[in-house]
């Protein structure tokens, strides 16, 4: 991986405010990957690459990453960004609406790591726990929501958004098979292994 490059795209995400994994996030994420080095990772949320990236670090020799990308912009961008990583044999991309893709994927993920859009956790959930293997892992980032998660302040706008978000944390914190902690990095994560 080119760490110089990687360095870069950060770099200009932060400029441009897109929104990219937190240092703290990414740090907690990366322990437990240098630990169990996945073969495959399913990333729900692209941006512009990333955490896509970073991850390559930690995979299996010959593993993979599979991505998920509706903006075409981010596509686009993320496609040079990977290329730039030295890491395009590692990453695939899938362009479109995750609602649309997931439930044509039936691979086996080890770790599968949710960065979209707030109102569908719960979906992406569902689609995760279907293709996560024994001993995997989701990630859930941002599930805390600025705070608003836990308050009981709603702005009409995020109200979707946040509903959602607590209906994901009640499904994985009531999952019998799954060990939940939500960790308050960042913007908030879910950490949820499979028993």
């Amino acid at each position: 991986m080119n760490t110089t490059e990687l360095e870069k795209i950060k770099q200009k995400a932060l400029e441009e405010h897109i929104p990219i994994i937190m240092d703290e996030t990414l740090e907690v994420i990366e322990k437990y990957l240098s630990k169990n080095r996945p073969n495959r990772i399913l990333e729900i949320g692209t941006a512009v690459g990333y955490s896509a990236i970073c991850f390559t670090e930690f995979l299996a020799p010959g593993g993979i990453i599979d991505t998920i990308e509706r903006e075409k912009e981010r596509v686009e961008e993320a496609k040079i960004n990977i290329k730039l990583a030295e890491v395009e044999d590692m990453v695939n991309i899938y362009e479109g609406d995750a609602i649309d893709i997931l439930p044509t994927l039936n691979n086996k993920y080890d770790v599968v790591f949710i960065d979209a859009a707030k109102g569908k956790y719960p979906f992406f959930l569902k689609e995760a726990l279907r293709m996560i293997n024994k001993e995997g892992i989701i990630f859930a980032d941002n599930i805390l929501y600025k705070g608003y998660v836990m308050s009981d302040y709603n702005k009409h706008k995020q109200r979707t958004a946040v509903r959602n978000l607590r209906e994901y944390i009640k499904e994985v914190s009531e999952n019998p098979n799954l060990q939940t902690e939500i960790l308050e990095v960042g913007d908030g994560l879910a950490v949820s292994k499979v028993e």
